[in-house]
């Protein structure tokens, strides 16, 4: 049977495309996204999905009392679909312990800094001012805490003297597109070992 992989965004989705692609030109083998989740009505990576013919499952938070029923439709709806990893894209909101705990080590994230510096929003803009000489990505599994779980994959981008943040975004959006297809393979391929706050990758 192939693996589930359901992406959850908020925005464009350019790591759902990315992923998706690593599908359809087969670097990743015996797998699917079979659900595309967003709180955004709005965002273009959940038109991406429809004209895909994927799923998606669009949810409004108004219409929810806290964060944790919110998380629990969803969870309710991936259970249904037999999910076996979920793929934060750009998901602009916090998932609380009850979602971490009921997909532990299968929920994978990327963040544009190499973790754990510069966690949370504007991370590009941080790097640049804190002046350090490089920047990055980082590809981790989801904890109960924002932007610290077991890392899985990170790649370098070198800081230029006049980049701006929209410059070094750019070239870190680059390996976001490289790194994190590579890591949703080697979890496909049961390639990844959480041991504590280390991932070890078998067979290298």
């Amino acid at each position: 049977m192939k693996i589930q992989i359901a992406v959850l965004l908020s925005g464009r989705g350019s790591n759902f495309k990315a992923i998706l692609n690593a599908i359809q030109t087969k670097y990743i083998m015996n797998a699917e996204i079979s659900l595309v989740v967003s709180n955004n009505i709005d965002a273009p990576g959940l038109v991406y999905a429809d004209v895909k013919n994927i799923e998606t499952l669009y949810m409004d938070k108004s219409l929810y009392n806290d964060r944790e029923s919110f998380d629990r439709v969803i969870i309710e709806r991936l259970q249904k679909k037999r999910i076996d990893l979920v793929c934060l894209a750009g998901y602009m909101m916090l998932i609380s312990p009850c979602f971490v705990n009921a997909f532990k080590n299968r929920i994978m994230n990327i963040h544009p800094s190499l973790l754990p510096s510069f966690p949370g929003l504007n991370a590009q803009k941080q790097a640049l001012e804190c002046g350090v000489k490089v920047a990055g990505c980082t590809v981790h599994f989801v904890d109960d805490h924002m932007d610290h779980g077991p890392i899985i994959a990170q790649s370098v981008v070198i800081i230029e003297d006049n980049d701006t943040e929209d410059s070094l975004s750019k070239r870190i959006l680059e390996e976001e597109h490289r790194i994190y297809p590579e890591a949703v393979k080697l979890f496909v391929e049961k390639r990844l070992l959480v041991e504590g706050r280390k991932v070890k990758i078998l067979g290298r």
